[in-house]
């Protein structure tokens, strides 16, 4: 689809939904991927008589393929964590006539999502010092959306929930380690290790709450002054909240500063204190050291699964051969881990 197209495509639904003249300007495509197109675009609207501008990026949905969420569950998602509190871009309109297929328009954004900068650069450094309490209370947002439509907002049934009959410890477990036996052509004994590690110390809190899944540096937007927004939510579920703590100090999410757990900003404790504070839950360290545990054998079968395209010849890129070299990384962490070292 062609930028003047866009443009014309969207300009009535603008106005339809804000009521007033809207200018379009400056469409242009951003990094989209295998399963959306990403646009940019400037929006002129008036408001009183005056105009205001928006930045707005436009994601179109592709036919076909794999995909977690569909445009209007993705739109849903977004706007009932923003409901909650947690700081997301604003989903501003969803649709799929005006464009021929689905797609949803958000507020544009500014910020640097690079970890290695993030967790170095001088100019963060004010970011890092507030970013514990902030992703703490992120966190306790996100934790907090109403799954099931309490409070007159739209009940998230799409997402992906525990297994009928089993704790969301148990669900998770058992659909990583069939991805993990599915893909695996050699052997790992210290991912063996892990699975039988996690089996015998499941926890049993009875909590589900949304977790986003994938929460970590590298997938927020901060600004010089801390954080911004908390992006991309493909990974989204209904489970136990802890698992996005101990995701959050997965090893590989430090980028080298592995001397601060939480992310290479700050030690666990400052997280488990605000998150306390934020979200009324007391934090049993040895929980979310439990999906630590799981978050790092995580993260090693993803780097089995990315390799295994690279060395399949399904796909050519560099980044995805580099990603295998990385299993030995979460190995070793998680030996360490079980051993309560470095915890």
């Amino acid at each position: 689809m062609k930028p003047e197209e866009i443009a014309a495509r969207l300009t009535p639904l603008l106005e339809r939904e804000t009521g007033g003249p809207v200018q379009i300007a400056n469409v242009r495509t951003m990094t989209g991927g295998a399963t959306r197109e990403a646009w940019s675009l400037d929006a002129t609207i008036s408001e009183a008589g005056q105009p205001r501008d928006l930045g707005l990026v436009l994601l179109i949905f592709r036919p076909g393929g794999q995909r977690a969420f569909s445009a209007r569950d993705e739109f849903r998602l977004l706007a009932a964590t923003r409901a909650a509190g947690a700081p997301v871009p604003k989903p501003m309109f969803v649709g799929e006539a005006e464009l021929g297929r689905p797609f949803y328009v958000m507020e544009r954004l500014s910020g640097e999502t690079i970890g290695r900068r993030l967790v170095r650069e001088e100019r963060f450094a004010e970011a890092r010092r507030v970013l514990p309490v902030q992703l703490a209370e992120a966190l306790a947002a996100i934790h907090r959306v109403p799954l099931d439509g309490r409070s007159g907002s739209d009940p998230l049934t799409f997402l992906p929930r525990p297994e009928p009959g089993k704790s969301a410890v148990a669900s998770e477990l058992v659909r990583l380690e069939a991805m993990y036996r599915q893909i695996a052509v050699e052997p790992h004994p210290a991912f063996e290790i892990a699975f039988r590690w996690l089996a015998e110390r499941q926890p049993t809190s009875s909590d589900v709450a949304l977790v986003h899944g994938d929460f970590r540096i590298g997938n927020v937007m901060v600004g010089e002054e801390g954080l911004r927004a908390v992006l991309d939510w493909e990974l989204a579920h209904a489970g136990d909240p802890f698992e996005d703590l101990g995701w959050l100090c997965v090893r590989s999410w430090r980028f080298g500063v592995d001397h601060l757990p939480m992310g290479g900003i700050a030690r666990r404790a400052e997280l488990f204190d605000a998150y306390a504070r934020a979200s009324g839950r007391a934090v049993d360290p040895e929980v979310v050291r439990f999906w630590e545990v799981y978050g790092n054998l995580r993260w090693g079968v993803f780097t089995l699964v990315q390799v295994r395209s690279f060395l399949e010849g399904l796909s050519s890129s560099v980044e995805l051969a580099s990603i295998g070299r990385r299993t030995a990384e979460t190995e070793w962490e998680l030996l360490n881990l079980i051993e309560g070292k470095g915890f």
